[in-house]
């Protein structure tokens, strides 16, 4: 018998008890729905994290200082890296593009009769926006003639010109940090909210020469992190190891001693953060998937129903011909329609489900930026399930009605 014709004995064996088989699907559909959910949420976080990581600039790498020890004893984070160490990283480490200095500015902002208090105040060089990948909207960035004149100007974010300046043009207006009035000459694109929330165009940079001498008044040219990039993302590890061995000569840390720094990469981090998802996603997914042995169970009872209320039929379709292996493809067949059937429907509800619960933590979440993700890997994987479950829940109750005697199941009442 071909293939073709059990296909559509099956079907117009399912459509006489409709009920009955929407009933058998149903944990199938919830079980695929689930997994479809979890999986596409997942993929949905990871998009996010990689962008959120792409957000902070091309092949980015942080140094921060670290743990110093006087006589043995730990003193703390304290700051180790000075200007001078981020141009020497420039100047001498091959695989480095560009790096800047950072110095934290605490405190308010003062323009007309407002006053704020931004997120993020810098002080940067030159090549702090090559680092970050971050172009301008407007005016010019911070130059070198700036930098060796420590001179008062700034390039603000979008925030801080939506806050001071409404819809007036910032450029060439002064702002007063600190009482210090510095000159707006740039603005930067729009750069959004990075992974948790924070509102990275809430940002005003300065000249790090001119936070020096006039905002913190540091010693020893002292900054807060260097930030760097490297040329691409296949000589990163290099780049690290290049700012470690200079960092080490320039600080005199001998072998084996704890160094003063830490060298760190967003790529590093950004796989971190990957891995975690990824690992939450897999142990949500198996759970959800528990859903679908309980579908097969349902699909095996109601197969095991199925042979023997059509004993009598099984026994007349044998004595006129039909063969042990017909009858379990038919049955084998049953199963496998109604897990497919399932498995569609599963999918729809679980991609409806995840574009919902997207836009909810979108709604809810201040900032946040969560992409909608459809997954093809998700859709494969709900077929082979939905199939995978038919087989294997159906071929027992399959295997049962074509090892049926045809005398014996002719007789059955």
């Amino acid at each position: 018998m071909g293939f073709l014709l059990t296909l559509r004995i099956a079907l117009r064996a399912l459509r006489k008890n409709k009920l009955r088989a929407g009933l058998t699907v149903l944990g199938v559909v919830i079980g695929i729905a689930a997994v479809t959910t979890m999986v596409s949420i997942g993929q949905s976080a990871s998009r996010m994290v990689e962008g959120q990581f792409e957000s902070l600039g091309t092949n980015v790498l942080v140094i921060q200082p670290g743990d110093a020890r006087r006589g043995g004893v730990r003193q703390g984070l304290v700051p180790t890296l000075t200007a001078d160490d981020s141009t020497a990283i420039a100047e001498h480490c091959p695989s480095v593009m560009a790096t800047s200095p950072l110095v934290a500015v605490p405190g308010h902002v003062i323009f007309g009769n407002t006053n704020y208090q931004p997120s993020f105040m810098f002080g940067v060089s030159t090549d702090y926006l090559l680092v970050r990948n971050w172009p301008l909207a407007s005016g010019s960035n911070i130059t070198q003639r700036d930098i060796s004149g420590a001179a008062k100007v700034c390039v603000i974010g979008r925030t801080i010109v939506a806050k001071l300046f409404q819809t007036s043009d910032p450029i060439g207006q002064t702002i007063r940090v600190k009482n210090i009035p510095f000159k707006v000459i740039g603005v930067l694109d729009l750069k959004g909210a990075n992974m948790i929330g924070d509102d990275q165009d809430d940002i005003i940079l300065l000249p790090y020469t001119a936070v020096h001498k006039r905002l913190v008044h540091y010693e020893f040219n002292q900054v807060n992190a260097i930030i760097g990039s490297a040329r691409s993302l296949s000589v990163i590890g290099e780049a690290k190891r290049e700012m470690d061995e200079l960092l080490k000569e320039r600080h005199h840390i001998d072998p084996g001693q704890p160094k003063d720094f830490t060298v760190s990469s967003t790529s590093e981090i950004a796989g971190v953060f990957g891995m975690v998802v990824g690992t939450l996603t897999m142990m949500i997914s198996a759970v959800a998937a528990i859903s679908l042995l309980v579908g097969g169970v349902g699909i095996m009872n109601i197969m095991l129903v199925s042979v023997t209320e059509r004993t009598r039929e099984i026994g007349i379709r044998m004595a006129v011909g039909a063969r042990g292996r017909d009858i379990l493809l038919q049955f084998l067949v049953e199963a496998v329609v109604l897990s497919c059937i399932g498995g569609v429907i599963g999918f729809v509800l679980g991609c409806a489900a995840s574009a919902g619960l997207t836009m909810l933590i979108n709604a809810l979440i201040s900032g946040s930026d969560w992409p909608i993700v459809i997954s093809i890997n998700a859709a494969i994987m709900s077929f082979v399930f939905a199939a995978a479950v038919g087989v294997f829940f159906g071929f027992y109750p399959a295997r049962r009605a074509s090892q049926l005697d045809p005398i014996e199941a002719l007789r059955y009442e």
